[in-house]
C-alpha cells in the first residue's frame, strides 16, 4: 500500500480549512447578497415613487402600449421592472401600469408584501400619498421572484471569484508546501543515507530550529550504538577466548582417552573433561545473555519495576542450591525500590551474582542481597566466619569456573541501565558486590 505523504497530508489539510472558510464565505454572501437586494428593492421603490409624485400629470402610458426599446438600448442587469397604480382619494384607479395585478385599495403607506393574482404571486410595494390633504395615492410595485434573482445574481458575484480563486490557490499552497518542506526532505535524505557503522555524525548544518532535536537525538542514538557495539565487540572477544580454552582441553582429554591410560589417569581426563563442558556451558550461558541484553538495549522501551519484588523473587529460585550447599540467603534493605529499565537483563544480572556467590563461599556462609532506595544501589554479599579466618573456597573447580565472566556480563546490564557496577571493600572473608543506578 502507498503511503500518505506528509505534502499531500499537509496540503489536504489546509485546503480542507480554506474549503471550509470559503463556504462560510458563500453564506454570507448568500445573506448578504438577499439582504443588499432587499435594500436596493426597497430603495429602488421608494425612489421611483418620489419621482413620480413630483408630475403634475396623472397619466401613465400603459407597458403594453409603450413602443419597444430601440436595439442600442441594452437592458441592464440589474433593470427591475416595476409597476405604478395611483389612486384618487376615494379608491378610484386614476392610472396603472406594469404588469402587476390591481392590487386592493388601502390607505396605509409604506413597504408591504402582497400576495396578487390568479395563482398568487408575491409581491414587495410601496404606497404614499401624494400630501397630507391626502389627493392622491401612488403605490410602486416588483415581483419577489425578480427581487429574488436580484439577491442571486449579488451572491453569486460575490461567491464566483472565490470559486475560481481555489484552484489558484490550491497551486499556490501546493507549491509553497512542497519548498517549505525542501528542508525536511533534505534531512530525511541525510538520515537514510547516513552510515550507522561507520559512527559518523549526522551534520549538524541544518539551520531550522525544529530540526535541531532530531539531529541530536540521531547523533546521541549513533553515540549509543557505538559504545554498545564496543562493548559487546570487546566482551564477545573475551568469552570466545575463555571458549576456546576448555573446547580445547576437551578436545585434547577426549582424544587422550583413546590411549593407553591407567585408571587413575582415565580418571583424571573424564573430570577433566567434565570439567571443560561444564565451563563451556558456561561461557555459552553468558554468550547468550550478552546477546539478549543487546538485543534489549537495540529494541525494547525502558520500564519502570521494583527492584526489591525482583530481589525476592530471584532468592526464592535460589533456595533448593542454598540448601543443598547448606548456605543461608537473607534479603534486607528497603521495602521498595523502583528503577527504569530492563527488569529482565537485572534479573539475570543478579542471578550471575548469587551463583558467584553460591559457587564461591564455603557451607555456612549467608549469602545477603540488600537494596538502598535512598542511595539507588542493590549488592550481594557472602560473608562467613565472623572471625575473619576461614579463607574462602579456592579449589580447582571454582578457579576454572570463577575467571570473572560473569562479572562482564554483569558490567554490560548495568551499563546498559546507565549504572555502576564495582566490587565493595569489605573484610577478608567477605566479598560485596554492589550494582549503583544513576540518580
Amino acid at each position: 500500500m502507498k503511503r500518505r505523504t506528509l505534502i499531500g497530508h499537509l496540503l489536504a489539510w489546509v485546503l480542507g480549512a480554506l474549503a471550509l472558510v470559503w463556504a462560510g464565505f458563500v453564506v454570507i454572501g448568500l445573506r448578504t447578497g438577499v439582504h443588499e437586494a432587499d435594500e436596493l428593492t426597497d430603495g429602488h421603490l421608494a425612489s421611483t415613487a418620489s419621482l413620480l409624485m413630483s408630475q403634475r400629470t396623472n397619466e401613465f402610458i400603459s407597458a403594453r402600449d409603450a413602443s419597444p426599446p430601440t436595439p442600442d438600448l441594452k437592458r441592464h442587469d440589474y433593470q427591475q421592472s416595476m409597476s405604478v397604480v395611483v389612486w384618487d382619494a376615494n379608491g378610484r384607479v386614476l392610472s396603472r401600469t406594469g404588469d402587476a395585478p390591481e392590487p386592493p385599495f388601502d390607505p396605509g403607506e409604506g413597504f408591504a408584501t402582497l400576495e396578487l393574482g390568479q395563482p398568487a404571486e408575491a409581491w414587495r410595494t410601496f404606497a404614499r400619498w401624494d400630501s397630507p390633504a391626502h389627493g392622491r395615492r401612488l403605490m410602486v410595485l416588483l415581483s419577489i421572484d425578480e427581487r429574488d434573482d436580484l439577491a442571486w445574481d449579488i451572491a453569486g458575484q460575490v461567491a464566483e471569484p472565490g470559486l475560481w480563486l481555489l484552484p489558484v490557490v490550491a497551486i499556490a499552497l501546493g507549491l509553497a508546501i512542497r519548498r517549505g518542506l525542501r528542508p525536511l526532505g533534505r534531512l530525511s535524505n541525510d538520515v537514510a543515507a547516513l552510515n550507522i557503522q561507520s559512527g559518523e555524525p549526522l551534520q549538524a548544518d541544518h539551520r531550522h530550529e525544529e530540526f535541531r532535536a532530531v539531529v541530536e537525538s540521531v547523533n546521541a542514538l549513533i553515540v549509543r550504538y557505538q559504545a554498545a557495539m564496543a562493548r559487546e565487540r570487546h566482551l564477545a572477544g573475551e568469552l570466545a577466548h575463555e571458549l576456546r580454552t576448555p573446547l580445547a582441553s576437551l578436545a585434547l582429554h577426549a582424544q587422550s582417552l583413546q590411549g593407553s591410560l591407567s585408571e587413575a589417569e582415565r580418571q583424571q581426563a573424564i573430570g577433566r573433561i567434565a570439567s571443560d563442558a561444564l565451563r563451556a556451558g558456561q561461557v555459552l550461558q553468558h554468550l547468550l545473555t550478552l546477546a539478549r541484553a543487546s538485543h534489549a538495549e537495540l529494541t525494547e522501551a525502558a520500564v519502570p519495576f521494583d527492584v526489591v519484588a525482583m530481589a525476592a523473587r530471584v532468592l526464592a529460585g535460589y533456595a533448593q542450591p542454598a540448601l543443598d550447599g547448606r548456605h543461608e540467603l537473607a534479603l534486607s534493605g528497603a521495602p521498595a525500590f523502583s528503577a527504569t529499565g530492563h527488569e529482565l537483563l537485572l534479573e539475570l544480572a543478579l542471578r550471575n551474582l548469587i551463583e558467584n556467590a553460591l559457587g564461591h563461599a564455603p557451607p555456612g556462609t549467608v549469602v545477603e542481597v540488600t537494596v538502598d532506595a535512598e542511595g539507588r544501589w542493590l549488592q550481594v554479599t557472602n560473608a562467613h566466619d565472623p572471625t575473619g579466618t576461614a579463607p574462602l573456597r579456592s579449589d580447582a573447580a571454582v578457579s576454572r569456573l570463577g575467571l570473572g565472566l560473569g562479572h562482564r556480563v554483569v558490567e554490560k546490564v548495568a551499563a546498559i541501565h546507565g549504572a555502576e557496577f564495582a566490587e565493595v571493600p569489605s573484610g577478608p572473608a567477605v566479598r560485596c558486590y554492589r550494582i549503583t543506578f544513576s540518580g
